[in-house]
């Protein structure tokens, strides 16, 4: 689904993604099951099994096998007694086979393997037991990768990714607070983006590098001015790439920065099918991962807890040597599980390391403590304003309250008159008391 369908997105599967995937799964399981299975752990076997030295083996009907005397009587379709020597016996074919008429015994669904390495009896496989958790996970795996190349209207995991895609630019926005068509600008790919208008591109850049100024920047260092960095000879792709980007990523997280790129590489995607790993990757990384990767870790270990009760029994005697179908069973099954979970470590975010963390958690507490500094120089200069301001405020009201006492009459003739005089008459009360000694 490209941007431009993403409010008619229903963010959900119909019921053709289920049938579809259905569909692929069954048959690709069976193609698997049936043909390739078989003929892989035959060749396998053989290679290992087969008699060395000057024996030879051939072929009757399916059955690999060392020639009896009789094997120039040999019909396609007739009894193998006689015709094959009992010594070596490969038979892959879904033919039953009796004791009186082939010289062995097995039902169709089984499997035979017949060599002196392997002991006196021959081996019975059930391919039911033993093979078909692998032909299942064959037939998933190639079905999932089908459905990424179908269009999403019909694929389940295109649909998913298309979907996921929404989902990322949703995340992004509310991470950063940058609108949809800011997002857009930072999450296409280069060719979209030497597409677009030149004069808005060059605003949403502006814009963003307005908004992940650093706070160094805003405590009154100086930063770099978005004018020095961008002009009419800059290419907007590599600037972005390179230069908004990294300021992107030091202004939010790694993580952030992590869905704007996977988010632009998944936009090729939507246009071109066959580039399914750059989409798988964004699901994986941005969804599986973080949402499954709990189940993933329970299904492996539920896995091996098969695995081991299966051994015990083996161990106690209750599963034959001669039939190891369920052990080869227990064993695909948790080696699918652990393949799974391999698959999904791949895709899991990188735990920042601890020294990172703490040279983070150092730079941050360096930045908080020039701010605080800042603070308290700004606080030491009001202080200082501000007792400033009240020293002339407190010689303004004086100023003022003496001037309106003094030009009030009644002040000039009763108070400051009788003040007059008592300060006359003390004086004069002093000279006469100097004068009669």
């Amino acid at each position: 689904m490209a941007p431009k369908d993403a409010k008619r997105h229903t963010y959900k599967h119909g019921l053709q993604h289920y049938l579809v995937l259905l569909g692929l799964l069954v048959s690709v399981s069976y193609v698997f099951y049936s043909f390739i299975i078989p003929r892989a752990v035959e060749g396998a076997v053989v290679a290992l099994f087969k008699p060395e030295g000057e024996k030879e083996i051939g072929h009757f009907d399916g059955v690999i096998a060392m020639p009896g005397q009789e094997a120039g009587k040999f019909q396609k379709g007739g009894a193998l007694k006689g015709v094959i020597n009992t010594e070596y016996i490969f038979d892959f074919t879904n033919n039953p086979r009796t004791e009186s008429r082939d010289g062995y015994s097995k039902k169709g669904d089984e499997w035979i393997v017949k060599a002196p390495k392997l002991g006196e009896e021959a081996i019975v496989l059930q391919p039911i037991l033993g093979f078909s958790i692998l032909a299942l996970v064959f037939g998933g795996c190639i079905s999932m990768l089908l459905t990424l190349i179908f269009p999403s209207a019909i694929g389940f995991m295109a649909f998913k990714v298309d979907r996921e895609i929404v989902h990322t630019k949703s995340k992004i926005r509310l991470q950063t607070g940058f609108n949809n068509e800011i997002i857009e600008v930072l999450t296409n790919n280069e060719n979209q983006l030497e597409g677009m208008d030149r004069e808005h591109v060059a605003k949403v850049f502006r814009y963003v590098w307005d908004r992940t100024e650093p706070e160094e920047d805003v405590t009154g260092k100086q930063g770099i001015k978005f004018s020095n960095m961008f002009d009419d000879n800059t290419d907007i792709v590599e600037f972005r790439n390179e230069v908004l980007y990294l300021r992107i990523k030091e202004f939010f997280s790694d993580f952030v920065m992590k869905e704007i790129i996977d988010t632009k590489e998944a936009q090729s995607y939507t246009r071109n099918r066959l580039k399914f790993l750059r989409g798988l990757r964004l699901y994986m990384s941005h969804h599986f991962t973080e949402k499954y990767s709990n189940n993933v870790t329970g299904l492996a270990y539920f896995g091996a807890a098969i695995l081991i009760i299966v051994i015990g029994i083996r161990g106690l005697k209750f599963i034959p040597p001669t039939r190891p179908s369920l052990i080869l069973g227990a064993i695909f099954l948790e080696g699918s599980m652990l393949a799974l979970l391999a698959f999904t470590l791949v895709y899991t975010e990188e735990e920042e390391r601890m020294d990172r963390m703490l040279k983070k958690m150092e730079d941050a507490s360096r930045n908080q403590l020039d701010t605080l500094e800042d603070v308290s120089k700004d606080m030491h200069k009001m202080s200082v304003a501000l007792v400033e301001g009240n020293s002339d405020l407190i010689k303004t009201k004086v100023n003022q309250a003496v001037t309106e006492f003094l030009s009030n009459p009644n002040n000039l003739n009763g108070e400051i008159a009788n003040e007059l005089g008592r300060i006359v008459m003390t004086a004069l009360n002093k000279g006469m008391g100097t004068g009669s000694k």
